[in-house]
């Protein structure tokens, strides 16, 4: 059966890291194996960044585009370099060439619709650091062959955030990669259209991927590799004694990941869960330690609370203009214009004349989605919060936890329980009460 392998953006940063997946694949003997790959530590930032400058007035004839796009090229360059040097195997063309195509991406749809030349662009990162990993896997003699996820992964035409055409997208996997004796190289995050246009699956979305992969080919398990040894129970930077938890079931960690939790992309435990296919969290940097899995036993979920920090979000209160009651048909108006927005509430209020939504600052999302709003209610807005949402919370824990801090909203029900703060209010250390690290 197969085993699917993921390799997130740290794991490929540099030369060095590259060199160190080396043993992870080459002492995983068993075939067929299958390694999706993200772009290199932060090249999606900075192909982001290549992008604002196409669309900015001196567009990619401007001095900001054309130092970008050389510091980029230079950065893989020398990556490249410094693992393959003047070797033959070293695909220095192919890397001139994906390039060169870049470029012309950014000139063909610099004036066309931002999220289309979104996924046109940024996909490079995926395509530059496979076409890496895949010449260094060969030269050190790991039979390793490169698929193009855009003509793998199918997909409709909703960009940055594609949704999956899973009968076609199914029998391309099985067709191109059910019986190989080789390593399956290929991209995470990406797709592609019938049509051939790349399409995107979501910020973070490499781990959906390999889901993704993994259902398509009934896999015997995911491992998805990173630089902690697992899951915790909360951002270890964040909160001076958070766990690691060994065992969580997919429905739990569905339910951190929409809460938040950076851990698991949040599509990525449905495809799992239908084939029962379970999924291991470990560190490429101390591959022996304990890892977490992830899967149907749900036994252990309770066991410690776990705390996920939302920061930089926005309040928004809606009320009707009139004095009217906010009934369903106005909430059903609302949702639907979050809906068409692209937005998730994190959380949501609602009284006899106003609705509230707790929203992530994305200002290119939401500032149209306030100013539609405006145009029918009236629209009170707060910025510059902190939500914290805390699962499975001991007896009095949120009250020690937001204590000294103003609520300025709360939801809890049997399994969760939120408070919106003024993020001035909130620690850079957070400490959960009546814990202890192990």
């Amino acid at each position: 059966m197969t085993t699917v392998f993921k390799f997130g953006g740290a794991s490929i940063k540099d030369a060095d890291a590259i060199r160190h997946l080396t043993p992870l694949i080459e002492q995983h003997g068993d075939r067929p194996l299958v390694v999706v790959v993200s772009a290199m530590g932060k090249t999606t930032n900075k192909l982001e960044a290549l992008l604002a400058a196409a669309r900015s007035e001196g567009g990619t004839q401007g001095d900001e585009y054309r130092q970008c796009f050389k510091a980029l090229q230079a950065d893989h360059h020398e990556v490249l370099e410094a693992l393959l040097g003047g070797s033959p195997d070293a695909p220095s063309e192919r890397i001139d060439v994906l390039f060169e195509e870049l470029d012309a991406q950014h000139r063909k749809h610099r004036d066309g619709p931002h999220a289309k030349h979104y996924d046109q662009t940024v996909c490079y990162g995926e395509l530059l650091s496979t076409t890496i990993v895949a010449a260094w896997l060969n030269h050190h003699g790991i039979a390793t062959e490169w698929h193009d996820a855009r003509k793998l992964v199918r997909t409709d035409a909703c960009h940055q955030a594609a949704n999956l055409d899973w009968p076609a997208t199914l029998d391309n996997i099985r067709e191109r990669l059910s019986h190989s004796d080789r390593v399956a190289l290929t991209q995470g995050f990406i797709g592609g259209t019938e049509q051939g246009e790349a399409t995107t699956l979501g910020r973070e979305g490499s781990d959906f991927s390999a889901a993704i992969f993994a259902h398509c080919l009934e896999a015997r398990e995911v491992v998805i590799w990173k630089d902690v040894t697992g899951l915790f129970n909360a951002d270890p930077r964040r909160f001076d004694n958070a766990v690691q938890l060994e065992r969580i079931s997919y429905a739990e960690a569905t339910e951190l990941a929409w809460h938040g939790a950076k851990v698991i992309h949040p599509k990525t435990l449905g495809p799992l869960q239908e084939k029962s296919i379970p999924l291991t969290v470990r560190s490429f940097e101390t591959p022996d330690a304990e890892p977490t899995v992830i899967d149907a036993e749900r036994r252990f979920d309770a066991e410690v609370p776990s705390c996920i920090l939302r920061e930089d979000q926005v309040w928004l209160e809606v009320r009707p203009r009139d004095f009217a009651f906010m009934d369903e048909p106005r909430q059903h108006d609302i949702l639907g214009r979050l809906v068409e927005a692209g937005l998730h509430a994190n959380l949501v209020d609602s009284g006899a004349m106003r609705f509230a939504l707790c929203l992530d600052n994305k200002p290119e999302r939401l500032d149209p989605l306030v100013e539609s709003l405006q145009a029918d209610y009236e629209v009170s807005r707060e910025d510059d919060l902190t939500l914290l949402t805390v699962r499975h919370p001991r007896q009095g824990m949120m009250d020690t936890l937001g204590e000294g801090r103003e609520a300025l909203a709360e939801r809890r029900n049997a399994t969760t329980s939120q408070r919106l703060f003024h993020s001035r209010d909130c620690p850079t250390t957070w400490r959960i009460p009546g814990l202890q690290a192990e």
